[in-house]
């Protein structure tokens, strides 16, 4: 009987010391790395949360993630697509912040390709004819994602430190941009754990200064696929 009722005590104290965790996802980031190994559109949000969760011994608070949305003008069809998942997750009561992909300007663009042809130092002959040539590839328009690391290091410090809602931030993303944000972090007394796949993860995360969780392939497939019948439905 003291055994049992030890073993009752120790099951309650392990469950309240456990840490709270919010998780947030950096989804330009995550997208663009996962292609290499799985189909990014396969993923449960929910499940792979919980399963990093798991695996640290925490206890989800909330899920909040990060995107960019294309323009509408660009294509229609992906834009709908892409808003059409972003309301699956608001569903999931996963928490959406979103900024508009940006585009360089013109002049921006010019700028660029006479910088990188001046760089060349080409010859007075050569250097016409190299402006010809490179001007179908380089100096394109281009997108690009623009607020979304800022915001999303504004949040981590913000839900830790100035609002105390989280004992650990979960990082999902491989960008090293945001290692001044989480020393921040760690300075007080806090910790942000970063989680992304091999290709694309950010050597400085994996450096040892911060805990860092690598997710293999067979970790997405077996414990963060969407429900079968689910994916089956959406295609």
């Amino acid at each position: 009987m003291t055994l049992l009722v030890l073993g009752m005590l120790g099951f309650y104290f392990s469950i309240m010391s456990k840490k709270i965790a919010i998780v947030f996802i950096d989804g330009n980031n995550f997208y663009h790395n996962a292609k290499n190994v799985i189909n990014p559109s396969l993923i449960d949000f929910t499940k792979l949360s919980k399963f990093i969760c798991t695996h640290f011994n925490l206890d989800i608070k909330e899920i909040r993630y990060y995107n960019s949305i294309p323009d509408i003008s660009d294509n229609r069809l992906t834009y709908h697509k892409h808003m059409e998942f972003l309301s699956d997750l608001k569903k999931q009561n996963i928490k959406v912040f979103s900024r508009k992909l940006q585009k360089t300007s013109t002049k921006e663009a010019l700028k660029e390709r006479k910088e990188v042809i001046d760089s060349l130092d080409f010859c007075e002959i050569c250097k016409p004819l190299s402006e010809n040539i490179c001007s179908e590839c380089i100096g394109k328009i281009k997108k690009r994602e623009k607020g979304i690391d800022v915001l999303i290091a504004v949040d981590i410090i913000r839900k830790s430190i100035i609002e105390n809602k989280c004992d650990v931030c979960i990082l999902i993303s491989g960008d090293a941009d945001f290692i001044p944000a989480m020393q921040t972090i760690k300075n007080f007394k806090k910790e942000v754990i970063t989680v992304s796949v091999f290709p694309g993860y950010s050597r400085q995360l994996r450096e040892g200064k911060f805990r860092y969780f690598y997710l293999k392939k067979e970790d997405l497939i077996t414990h963060c696929f969407k429900d079968y019948k689910e994916v089956k439905r959406k295609r």
